[in-house]
């Protein structure tokens, strides 16, 4: 079995574990930059306690832009890591005003998908990661953000070769994958990687990719640069 065959059978196998994936339609694109920021390092209902209370206390991305810095790390405290997130939401919505004159991101639906990407990672201190979350959960691109889950169960099943970091998986990921499949595949490793291929105690009894034999160890091959751009399903 290739590695692109072995993509397939996971996405396969793991569809019919979890179910059909359906997009949950557009969401305000700068909303999703500020609730990715916040929930780096912690869990999804922390992000989202913060994200909640921002939209409370600040109605508007100017109001939060404008807030004394400190008020908006008491703010966001359930997120965590306050002291850090405060000063880099502000940072963002600023280089955003002074590169496109207002603060939205409504802009970025117009552009093709590696423009955008590539607009978003030239804001300091955002990567790949924030990046598609914004272009895949807020516009519906097919960028696949690869988390510590999707990283994890990508090497683990030899989607990628050994020592591939997170950053180099993005981008060989989505180019092996055809686009209708990327949000389907993102949400299905990160559940199986919460549930069943955990950091710690993976639970190889019950994993459809052990039972299919795709786990195969370090020495399997993955990705390559070259492989990654064929389409296989």
């Amino acid at each position: 079995m290739t590695d692109l065959l072995k993509l397939a059978t996971t996405h396969e196998r793991l569809s019919a574990q979890y179910g059909p994936r359906v997009w949950r339609g557009r969401r305000d694109p700068l909303d999703e930059l500020v609730m990715t920021i916040l929930s780096q390092n912690t869990s999804d209902r922390n992000s989202g306690r913060a994200f909640l209370a921002l939209k409370q206390r600040y109605p508007t991305y100017q109001m939060v832009l404008e807030a004394p810095t400190s008020e908006l790390y008491i703010v966001i405290k359930p997120a965590g890591l306050g002291n850090i997130k405060a000063p880099r939401i502000q940072q963002t919505l600023q280089a955003i005003v002074e590169r496109h004159g207002s603060l939205d991101l409504d802009f970025l639906d117009a552009m093709d998908i590696n423009e955008a990407r590539a607009w978003l990672i030239s804001l300091d201190g955002i990567g790949p990661k924030t990046a598609a979350c914004v272009l895949m959960f807020a516009l519906g691109k097919p960028a696949l953000p690869v988390d510590t889950h999707v990283h994890r169960v990508s090497l683990r099943v030899g989607l990628i070769a050994p020592q591939t970091n997170a950053e180099k998986a993005h981008y060989l990921l989505e180019a092996a994958l055809v686009p209708e499949k990327v949000y389907a595949f993102h949400l299905n490793l990160i559940q199986h990687g919460r549930l069943i291929c955990q950091a710690r105690k993976p639970n190889a009894i019950v994993c459809a990719c052990r039972y299919l034999r795709l786990c195969t160890g370090p020495g399997r091959a993955g990705l390559t640069a070259e492989g990654a751009t064929a389409v296989v399903f």
